[in-house]
């Protein structure tokens, strides 16, 4: 099977979605959740008006970033201005637990314990 380059798209048209910037905000990574809090408004951006459509539901950065088949960076920009204008909420995954917080273990045993007794 022949491996083909990664389409990055038209540098002219990417330099255009996101006015210039090259620089992305770093409040998304690729698994952070966006969700739409409206409905695209006429006159809204192509891309904006699509990210608020495929949003209804939770979904991840990277999911966002293959259906419009852009660069990750393109995408973060343009949730960056979502973000500013109120139109989406991020949801960020929930950092790991330490194992200082996780119950303990005798306690664990106990009520396995009094499980199996049931």
């Amino acid at each position: 099977m022949i491996r083909r380059p990664v389409d990055t798209g038209d540098p002219d048209r990417l330099y255009t979605v996101t006015g210039g910037r090259s620089r992305a905000d770093d409040a998304f990574d690729l698994v952070t959740l966006i969700v739409s809090e409206c409905a695209p408004t006429a006159g809204m951006q192509s891309e904006h008006a699509r990210i608020l459509d495929l949003c209804r539901h939770p979904t991840a950065v990277v999911e966002v970033a293959a259906e419009l088949k852009l660069p990750i960076t393109v995408v973060r920009i343009l949730l960056g201005d979502l973000l500013a204008m109120g139109n989406i909420t991020a949801r960020h995954p929930r950092a790991a637990q330490s194992v200082a917080s996780l119950p303990d273990s005798a306690l664990l045993q106990e009520v396995l314990h009094g499980l199996r007794r049931l």
